[in-house]
């Protein structure tokens, strides 16, 4: 095998999974068709499970200082938000931030980074770790085998992998050639987006319009214009968009006399079409990101799930390759994260429904409104959006099992996150349990043991995933099922487990 690992997209969902391969000394390769970074406006903000991503691998000071303006919300005074749901603005202080899943994670659910800055902050760790980044590197096509999978360039040249994994986006080569199916819904709108000169904006309002033909939204940042039109899908998605286009877009939005006049490093277009791969997986190829799932970025939802889904797979095909994994670990990637996407596109289907021009939508408009308003509705409403609701069907009687891991600061002053930066499991023992010490020793470099106090937490044990989702916990200082719930997710101890290639 040339590597172990071949990752077709070096957008940020595959430059997610390469990161989280090289840090466990995978030979993983990602090949990218573009010659260099796409720069066109695209996603503008990450939220808090996925912040918590980056810092859990060291990276949220990066991706903090890449941090550009907060979007208008609604009214001129740019009254703080928690995001919008459809267009919908969902004031920020009616928020509980006492809730259990949100205490401490906030104040507000998601960082305003734009996806190229993203991209850049994960280019650079990748490159740290011995990452191969092939641009200019046109998949054309590959050849699987149970062995591994033989992927053909343009211009000549074959790469042979153990694994290949598509993260070539919504129209991925890699799921149509290897034949995963694709149900979902078509698209009914076209939304366009781009930064230009635009004349009389002061015209404009700010923060999300609805108006007969659509919504617009201009700003946050100078000359950044959003339209949203309810009358089917553009006919030519490919073609490049213009400022001709995103003006007449704009006045038939708006019904104004604006004028936009250039437009900026490209513009971008998207339809609400909602599709996802019955399946993650046939064989030795993979998909993740939007390569899995299709949907309109409403609630900026899809960069979120697509880095949810790197980190959730990495470590389980690290361990795979490496020879180490359980049973049937590979396939929880799939039980896991369909689930989660099957959510996010009703979420956005849901949004869509609220925004057409008709009397119902209207009517629907106005209860949702009054919903988001209350203190339930904007607080269910943050723990959707900032990725801290979900979880995983693990099992176990605590409440924590199956959810991301708990902010805590230990008496050290570090926090727990800190010590997850090598991409191991963690096992923290914050009560002195010298058991604990045994079975982490067991286990060698696949699992990390940390030691301390957390005051106020409550808790005397904690096992977490390389992912960060909580697999056990413990109040009372016992041990019980930790040793059932190690070899479920790490196998037997080293030296004792089996070295196996998972099965095609």
């Amino acid at each position: 095998m040339d590597y172990d690992v071949l990752v077709v997209g070096a957008g940020p969902v595959g430059l997610m999974l390469a990161t989280e391969l090289g840090l466990a000394g995978i030979r993983v390769v990602v090949v990218e068709r573009r010659s260099e970074p796409d720069t066109a406006p695209k996603a503008a903000g990450i939220n808090t499970a996925s912040a918590e991503i980056f810092e859990r691998r060291g990276l949220l000071p990066a991706i903090e200082a890449a941090r550009g303006p907060l979007p208008f919300q609604g009214e001129r005074n740019r009254a703080p938000f928690a995001g919008h749901f459809g267009g919908i603005q969902v004031p920020a202080a009616a928020v509980d931030e006492q809730d259990p899943l949100l205490r401490g994670r906030g104040p507000g659910w998601y960082l305003p980074v734009e996806q190229v800055e993203v991209e850049r902050v994960l280019g650079r760790r990748a490159a740290e770790l011995g990452v191969e980044i092939r641009r200019g590197a046109d998949v054309t096509g590959f050849d699987a085998d149970d062995d591994g999978v033989t992927v053909h360039l343009r211009g000549g040249g074959d790469l042979r992998a153990a694994w290949l994994v598509g993260c070539d986006g919504g129209r991925s080569l890699v799921r149509r050639q290897a034949g995963f199916d694709f149900p979902g819904t078509d698209p009914t709108i076209t939304v366009r987006q781009a930064t230009g000169t635009v004349h009389g904006a002061e015209l404009l309002g700010q923060g999300w319009q609805y108006t007969t033909t659509g919504l617009y939204v201009y700003g946050p940042r100078p000359g950044w214009i959003r339209t949203v039109e309810l009358d089917g899908p553009p006919v030519d998605r490919e073609a490049p968009v213009t400022a001709s286009e995103m003006d007449a877009s704009l006045r038939r939005v708006s019904g104004l006399d604006v004028h936009v006049t250039d437009v900026a490093d490209g513009g971008t277009r998207f339809t609400d079409h909602a599709r996802q791969a019955s399946t993650y997986r046939r064989g030795r190829v993979l998909l993740c990101g939007d390569a899995a799932h299709v949907h309109s970025p409403f609630s900026g939802q899809g960069l979120n799930l697509g880095l949810g889904d790197a980190v959730n797979l990495g470590w389980k095909l690290a361990a795979t390759v490496r020879g180490w994994a359980p049973e049937r670990l590979l396939d929880t990637y799939v039980s896991e994260r369909h689930p989660i996407g099957a959510d996010v596109l009703d979420w956005t289907r849901a949004q869509v429904a609220a925004m057409r021009g008709d009397g119902y939508s209207s009517a629907l408009r106005a209860v949702v409104t009054d919903f988001l308003g209350t203190r339930d509705g904007a607080t269910l409403y943050a723990k959707r959006i900032s990725g801290l609701g979900q979880r995983y069907d693990l099992g176990g009687g605590h409440p924590l099992v199956g959810a991301l891991m708990p902010k805590l600061q230990l008496d050290d002053g570090s926090l727990l996150a800190d010590h997850a930066r090598g991409g191991q499991a963690l096992l923290a023992d914050f009560a002195g349990n010298d058991e604990l010490a045994v079975l982490a020793k067991a286990y060698g470099t696949r699992l990390k043991l940390v030691r301390g106090s957390a005051e106020g937490s409550g808790l005397s044990g904690l096992l977490v995933r390389p992912d960060g989702f909580v697999a056990w916990a413990s109040d009372a200082g016992d041990t019980d099922g930790l040793e059932t719930t190690l070899t479920r997710w790490l196998d037997a101890p080293a030296g004792t487990a089996t070295t196996r290639r998972w099965p095609p």
